[in-house]
């Protein structure tokens, strides 16, 4: 606030904008919307009012009850195979998390972050996934496996 003000005061006594920018280390358009915004609401215009980003939607209980069904229920006990993000539907990942919490408390959150940190909330920790190639025949990989066992 300190500097919003100290900013406008030297525009307003007509001091350079490149000596100002040089002092607040601020580029020319935020002195100048900061001045426009004085000049239209005063000292008012400078109190921040972002309530910033994802609000938290969900209680304490709701998060509570989440971890619950999360432990409780897989994608698939939930979603049909075509609506799930993985391939069999065993695993929670992000994707899956945004359909469950929009279907039990009718609830969207802004950002992906935001549901990984109610995977945190609800005791889950970050897993990379296996890599497994799709044309993967698991005969093939069994017989290979007979074999090096064999030997």
């Amino acid at each position: 606030m300190r500097t919003k003000i100290q900013a406008v005061r030297l525009y307003g006594n007509n001091v350079p904008v490149t000596e100002i920018t040089y002092l607040t280390g601020l580029p020319r358009r935020t002195i100048n919307r900061w001045y426009s915004r004085y000049l239209h609401h005063g000292l008012s215009g400078f109190v921040d009012n972002r309530q910033g980003g994802n609000h938290q939607h969900l209680t304490g209980e709701q998060i509570q009850d989440l971890a619950v069904k999360l432990h409780q229920y897989r994608p698939i006990d939930l979603f049909a195979l075509d609506m799930v993000a993985t391939a069999d539907g065993a695993h929670w990942c992000v994707p899956d998390l945004k359909q469950a919490v929009k279907k039990w408390y009718d609830v969207e959150y802004k950002t992906d972050a935001s549901y990984r940190q109610l995977f945190q909330k609800c005791g889950f920790s970050y897993q990379r996934t296996a890599k497994v190639f799709r044309s993967r025949s698991e005969t093939k990989v069994a017989d290979f496996e007979e074999k090096v066992e064999k030997k």
